[in-house]
């Protein structure tokens, strides 16, 4: 056990799957035994778990939990709740804390709801954003992977608007983001394609002058800095390419550039990876999922993808330090 990492899950909204899925993914035996778990969260809501899916979390060997106290109340399975939000947010921070303090080697998120964490006071858009201002960090990066394709987005969680102002800098930290990910990843070819902003990536301007004035400025200076970064290509053809295996990583501009061709792909083993952070978070890409909260017949599939990366990435976090 001294050999494995340690690795904290936050268990997300109590009113949702978050401790469903962490809890039937870790009562596999092929995934627990990777790792060390410290689970976080409050005794109510896994109780209620566990009576549900008859899986006892005290009887997991390499587990254990912090039980936080946070919640308040009983949480109400299926419906939004501000005291649920509220709990949800503080087992990120303390996950965060545990990774940032040196007792955990990374960290896996399930799934909170915004929408709750706003009601409990205060303004949130993403567990990405919230770590990163927690690590005193300004910018960080969305990376989502599964096992056929790899998008590392320029933007995430903001108006198509505000999407739309891009900057050559951000592109090309993107990419030096992307980079250091395909290294951490351990792979040894690092092919990025790079999409555009615009319908067919602007069609030599005439849909939109953002792939000549910032995409390929900044596509050209990453190349001098020896990343092998291609583009700007038009979005609607090179996920496709990339599946066949010409690119290893495609840098999306906004959200759902990115988001839809990997959640159509594979849903259910689609891991989203923080970046730019000084700690390794992975986590879920679905949500709290209310309308099937305590049915006990939410898929683990996704949490288990997470923490196995978690795992490869911790380890080879230690292998390259």
């Amino acid at each position: 056990m001294s050999a494995c990492p340690t690795i904290a899950i936050s268990i997300g909204d109590p009113a949702g799957v978050g401790p469903e899925v962490a809890l039937k993914a870790l009562a596999d035996d092929a995934v627990r035994t990777l790792a060390n778990w410290i689970v976080i969260g409050d005794r109510e809501a896994l109780t209620l778990v566990e009576a549900q899916t008859g899986i006892q979390l005290n009887s997991l060997a390499q587990v254990t939990l912090q039980s936080l106290g946070a919640l308040k109340t009983t949480p109400p399975l299926g419906q939004l709740n501000a005291d649920c939000g509220r709990a949800a947010l503080a087992y990120v921070r303390r996950a965060a804390e545990l990774c940032l303090h040196g007792e955990a080697d990374a960290m896996v998120t399930a799934p909170l709801n915004k929408e709750a964490v706003t009601l409990s006071g205060g303004k949130f858009t993403g567990h990405t954003e919230f770590i990163a201002e927690l690590c005193g960090v300004k910018e960080s990066w969305m990376l989502l992977i599964n096992e056929r394709l790899r998008v590392l987005h320029v933007t995430t969680h903001c108006s198509m608007r505000e999407a739309c102002d891009l900057s050559a800098a951000r592109v090309l930290n993107t990419l030096r983001i992307g980079r250091q990910a395909l290294e951490r990843l351990g792979l040894t070819r690092q092919r990025i394609a790079v999409c555009g902003l615009n319908p067919h990536a602007g069609e030599h301007g005439l849909f939109g002058s953002e792939e000549i004035r910032v995409i390929a400025p900044a596509v050209a200076e990453a190349h001098a800095d020896g990343i092998d970064a291609h583009g700007p290509f038009s979005a609607d053809t090179i996920f496709l390419r990339t599946l066949r295996g010409e690119f290893d990583l495609v840098l999306a501009m906004y959200h759902d550039q990115g988001h839809i061709p990997m959640k159509l792909l594979d849903f259910d083993r689609t891991v989203n990876v923080s970046l730019g952070l000084p700690i390794l978070r992975t986590s879920v890409d679905h949500g709290t999922a209310f309308d099937i909260a305590g049915q006990n017949t939410a898929n683990a599939e996704n949490m288990k993808a997470a923490m196995r990366l978690a795992v490869t990435l911790a380890q080879n976090g230690r292998n390259h330090a």
